[in-house]
């Protein structure tokens, strides 16, 4: 592919998108440009009729005068116009998908940040506090955070478990170091009896038992909101890649290159012409509108549920309060402990060493606490209110989609001649259809079969996920039902019917439970951040819920449809 072809079609992107006048109905000159323009390989010149010809061959764009099209256009031109509103699409849900995508990551490095934090703080004050007991314990320390932290990124590690096997791993070493200290450490055979015998004697009184309580419910309430984030990534995804059906398609044809065929090639569909062709194609779609507004307003209800023992941050920040307290129990039932060890294990066994010098803390309020101190605006709960407050933005995402498209990109403006699918008119007659699968029964545009089957799967995994967040389904203590998520992405499995020129591919939708995913810090190709412009127009058309027009996806504008188009292709164009 040479510059000059890819400059061409650039060309071609810009003269079709910004023309708003009409071409000549009696020659085929500019349609053979525009069609040439488009075309990625030169070279196809002999499907182009020379002059107008009769199209009793076309199939969508039927005319009982002459016509610049061949059936081999017409099927080029049906390709086209379903790519260009799945670009729109597309470009539409960027930001949204940037926002939840941005966060999840942002979220999970939140996460180990904190982790490192806890793990080093409680570090620090074992040090100050039991000395070389520290240095012992720093490999128990670092399992039971790094066990926190898989538990949160979404392995399904169980609660009770490790925080009880972390403080089993400590025992031995507050036996030996504050309990009953000698000149040498405890052999490890000794210390293994020790720590098998931990469950038996409970050293540290009720403190494990609460602090697997707090991590299992902050952290189920963490999970959770990854998880949510997750699915709201694939139903982003799902929907960007929804097949349009033969119905849709045909129509898609009609409305935007139908008039080329008559010479018109820059004409623009009247507004409620439009309305009726994006309302059945995006039908589908606009029956995830419901689920999609509770799923924000459901996190947004969890959010606000984690505080106090539910706070993530609030509760691995006071995990070395707990171990403190821990190991001061201990301490004070010293005697006690010493004499069930001695029942169960005998008399200590210990390694042939030289002496070495014992500190011991003879009560844990010896030495006070240190507050660790908290960076403004680097808190879960403020990227937390900061994220919502940008998703409360695109809670009309889905409802209102078709009006933004035609709005702000498809259809003609207020006052201006327009296609009504047949001719150049005024203004648009028929009736015009409001949003959902229901309202498309009438719909004199679009045949709409029923719900997509996939759409029917995304609503079910919303409708789950809604639950969750807000209580009524409550997870095991320590674990989280699994909702399986996918890509939505070239290799799932999408709507609609089998496209003769895309193929009909896609497939349907044990390991180490230590093993976390991570989710890739993701970033749109488009991400439109133009400012929506509001269009008035006289005839009144059935509304999308709360007008939807407003979502700040933005309106994509002339300007964003016209970058949608010329991208692509500005991209090949630097990598030469």
């Amino acid at each position: 592919m040479t510059m000059n072809v890819l400059w061409t079609n650039c060309i071609f992107f810009l003269a079709s998108c910004c023309g708003v006048g009409f071409g000549n109905p009696n020659g085929c000159d500019e349609v053979r440009k525009l069609f040439n323009l488009r075309q990625i390989e030169l070279g196809q010149l002999t499907i182009f009729p020379l002059r107008p010809r009769t199209g009793s061959d076309l199939q969508v764009c039927t005319s009982k005068n002459l016509t610049c099209c061949t059936k081999k256009m017409e099927e080029k031109y049906q390709v086209w116009a379903r790519r260009d509103i799945q670009n729109l699409v597309q470009t539409s849900s960027s930001s949204l998908k940037f926002l939840i995508s941005h966060n999840v990551a942002a979220f999970q490095d939140t996460f180990e940040i904190l982790m490192r934090q806890a793990e080093n703080h409680t570090n620090i004050i074992l040090r100050e506090s039991y000395g070389n007991l520290a240095d012992q314990a720093a490999g128990p320390v670092r399992e039971f955070f790094t066990d926190v932290s898989l538990f949160l990124l979404g392995s399904e590690l169980n609660v009770d478990d490790f925080v009880q096997r972390f403080f089993d791993a400590l025992f031995p070493l507050v036996y030996n170091h504050l309990i009953n200290p000698g000149l040498s450490d405890i052999s490890s055979g000794y210390a293994e009896c020790v720590r098998s015998s931990s469950r038996d004697v409970r050293p540290f009184g009720g403190t494990p038992g609460v602090l697997v309580d707090q991590i299992a419910r902050s952290g189920v309430s963490g999970k959770l909101l990854l998880q949510a984030l997750h699915l709201g990534i694939e139903v982003i995804n799902t929907t960007d890649h929804l097949r349009m059906s033969r119905e849709c398609r045909r129509a898609l044809l009609k409305m935007h290159y139908c008039p080329h065929c008559k010479g018109l090639t820059q004409s623009k569909p009247c507004m409620g012409y439009c309305l009726n062709v994006m309302r059945g194609c995006l039908a589908s779609m606009a029956e995830i509108d419901t689920h999609w507004r509770e799923f924000v307003r459901s996190l947004e209800g969890l959010s606000a549920r984690m505080h106090g023992a539910q706070d993530l941050e609030q509760v691995l920040l006071g995990v070395h309060t707990m171990l403190h307290s821990a190991v001061g129990h201990a301490q004070k039932n010293g005697p006690r402990l010493s004499a069930q060890v001695y029942k169960l294990c005998g008399p200590p066994s210990r390694k042939p060493k030289q002496p070495v010098i014992i500190q011991h803390s003879s009560s844990r309020e010896s030495i006070p606490l240190k507050a660790i101190v908290k960076v403004p605006g680097e808190t879960l709960a403020v990227k937390r209110r900061d994220f919502l407050n940008s998703l409360r933005l695109y809670r009309t995402h889905y409802g209102g989609l078709a009006d933004r498209l035609c709005v702000s990109v498809l259809a003609s403006g207020d006052g201006l001649s327009c296609w009504n699918g047949t001719n150049i008119v005024k203004s648009y007659t028929l009736r015009v259809v409001g949003n959902g699968i229901k309202a498309q029964s009438s719909n004199p545009e679009v045949k709409v079969k029923g719900a997509d089957p996939v759409v029917n799967q995304i609503i079910d995994k919303l409708k789950h996920i809604n639950q969750l967040l807000q209580g009524k389904s409550i997870p095991k203590l320590g674990s989280l039902d699994q909702i399986e998520t996918g890509s939505g992405d070239a290799g799932g499995r999408y709507s609609g019917d089998c496209d003769d020129e895309d193929g009909c591919g896609g497939s349907g939708g044990g390991e180490d439970k230590r093993k976390a995913p991570r989710v890739s810090k993701l970033r749109p190709d488009v991400i439109n951040d133009q400012k929506h412009h509001h269009h008035h127009h006289h005839q009144h058309y059935p509304p999308a819920t709360d007008s939807g027009i407003e979502d700040p996806s933005g309106s994509l504008g002339l300007t964003a449809a016209t970058w949608v188009l010329i991208l692509p292709w500005l991209h090949l164009l630097l990598a030469l």
